[in-house]
């Protein structure tokens, strides 16, 4: 007796069902179904939180330095340490941060960078003596070494298409940190001085603090560590939130498809060879793969994949890049106030060293952090049009178009003038930086590859005030103009070599997806 046929439909069924089951998405599809909302408004909150009290700790050099020169009569040399000291905190603390949250996770490195930052931060403001302030603001140095972990991880939760857009407004609140510094040093340096200071801009790392338990790990970084139902619980909150459905089917992530590719090919290697040959080059490959997630002591094996063959050119004009801009953009700011004070001195005239009471000192900074709101425009409009290299060259060319006219002359109103439009460019470039740098590296060294750049940048951060700013103080303004004119030509050229574009791509997981 013949069994009765299935009913179409059952059939229909039946085979949808399995479509489903074997169907797969990956985290650039669950972001691209949510878009951004809510969840990332929430995400962009906190970094940006972040993002404000780096740019607070990082302009408040310019105010404490020479306030403390008077207070403790240090020499000009020991006044540029203490901004120095920072940026060599910085350098380990950006690498450091980096290791730790590409192999612990994104959240445990922002936590630990909250956590020395605000401490550090606040103690600043009770040091007793030249000594302990140097000590205390290099972990300051440090704990600001994390900057480019809460950039990735926000990074990581934000769609394709419009990254560069939502990473550009991300930099804004940097701008709004070096605003609301200068706002806050113009109110209370000259009444309360610099311990005032200090212990109120430190305000911000207690927020992170606050709030750190509800925020998210990053779905990229579980699914790189094989933690696939925990990335799932954090895409499937994200859906709930921003109030759309999750894909069907199941996660997987880059580097599961790249060792189903590898298993597959080696299948078929096998079959293709004679005998137990082939299944010994099976388990020769797979053996590959675990290694491959072996060990990664200090980070080597991290760094080691930055200089690999398709990473070289990338990181090391990267690297470049990094070093010019953070040179510049510190050292512009930094002459905003020395170079005046320079010309006064150099031309004899009888002038109190700049200190606490000094207004003109705050209403210049003050001045020139607007500059940075059109540089965020001029990036916004140009990151996702032109894309990433070209903007930044343009940006970085144009700055020393700014800068030249105070080879020949460093009459007042012209070094206001080109100094406000060159901190327009290079904060354009550097925000525009900070976009670039994450997209080119994968998920499993992006962290790594950011803190390592970020730290050849803060040896251009140490070099500046010792170097640029030490020219001006011995009469040589236009030897420290020329070098900047350098150093920011050199940091457009490297832009232009860069390897590939990364506009509207999705972010890499594995070294493999690279082009």
């Amino acid at each position: 007796m013949n069994k009765p046929a299935s009913p179409p439909g059952g059939r229909l069924s039946n085979e949808m069902m399995e479509d489903e089951q074997s169907a797969t998405y990956t985290v650039d599809d669950a972001l691209m179904s949510s878009g951004f909302g809510r969840y990332q408004i929430l995400i962009l909150s906190y970094a940006g939180v972040a993002w404000i009290s780096e740019a607070m700790e990082m302009m408040l050099l310019s105010f404490v330095g020479p306030s403390v020169q008077l207070e403790w009569n240090l020499t000009a040399h020991q006044e540029s340490m203490i901004t120095s000291v920072v940026f060599v905190g910085e350098l380990i603390g950006a690498y450091s941060w980096g290791v730790i949250s590409d192999n612990y996770g994104r959240r445990k490195g922002f936590l630990f960078t909250a956590i020395v930052m605000s401490g550090a931060g606040l103690l600043s403001a009770f040091a007793p003596n030249y000594a302990s302030l140097m000590a205390l603001r290099f972990l300051v140095g440090i704990g600001l070494g994390g900057g480019p972990v809460l950039s990735s991880w926000f990074l990581e939760f934000v769609p394709a298409p419009t990254r560069g857009r939502w990473m550009v407004i991300f930099s804004v609140f940097w701008t709004v940190g070096t605003i609301f510094e200068a706002s806050l040093a113009w109110a209370v340096m000259p009444t309360f001085g610099w311990r005032w200071l200090l212990a109120l801009s430190s305000v911000p790392s207690f927020l992170l603090l606050l709030f750190y338990a509800i925020t998210p790990e990053s779905p990229r970084f579980l699914c790189m560590k094989g933690r696939i139902t925990e990335a799932v619980d954090v895409l499937e909150k994200m859906a709930r939130l921003n109030n759309v459905p999750m894909p069907s089917g199941r996660l997987v992530s880059d580097k599961n498809i790249e060792l189903d590719e590898v298993s597959e090919s080696a299948t078929l290697l096998a079959s293709a060879a004679a005998g137990s040959d082939g299944g010994g080059k099976e388990e020769e490959e797979n053996d590959n793969i675990k290694e491959d997630e072996g060990s990664n002591f200090g980070g080597i094996k991290s760094v080691s994949k930055l200089l690999s063959p398709k990473l070289f050119r990338a990181t090391v004009l990267l690297w470049l890049a990094f070093f010019g801009n953070a040179f510049s953009y510190y050292g512009i700011v930094l002459l905003t106030s020395e170079l005046s004070n320079g010309n006064r001195i150099c031309a004899k005239e009888e002038v109190e060293s700049i200190h606490s009471n000094d207004s003109s000192l705050y209403k210049n900074v003050f001045i020139s952090s607007f500059a940075e709101i059109p540089g965020s425009l001029a990036s916004a409009l140009m990151v996702d049009r032109v894309g990433r290299k070209l903007s930044m060259a343009t940006m970085l060319f144009t700055a020393c178009v700014f800068l030249f006219p105070l080879v020949f002359s460093q009459a007042d109103i012209l070094t206001g003038i080109s100094l406000f439009g060159a901190r327009l460019c290079i904060s354009a470039s550097f925000s525009i930086m900070y976009i670039y740098a994450p997209e080119i590296y994968p998920t499993s060294v992006r962290t790594t590859g950011i803190g390592v750049a970020s730290s050849v940048g803060r040896i251009g951060g140490i070099l500046c005030p010792l170097v640029a700013v030490a020219l001006v103080h011995n009469c040589q303004q236009t030897a420290a103009i020329l070098l900047f004119e350098l150093v920011v030509f050199l940091s457009g050229v490297a832009v232009m070599f860069f390897p590939f574009e990364t506009k509207g791509t999705r972010l890499n997981d594995t070294e493999a997806d690279l082009n």
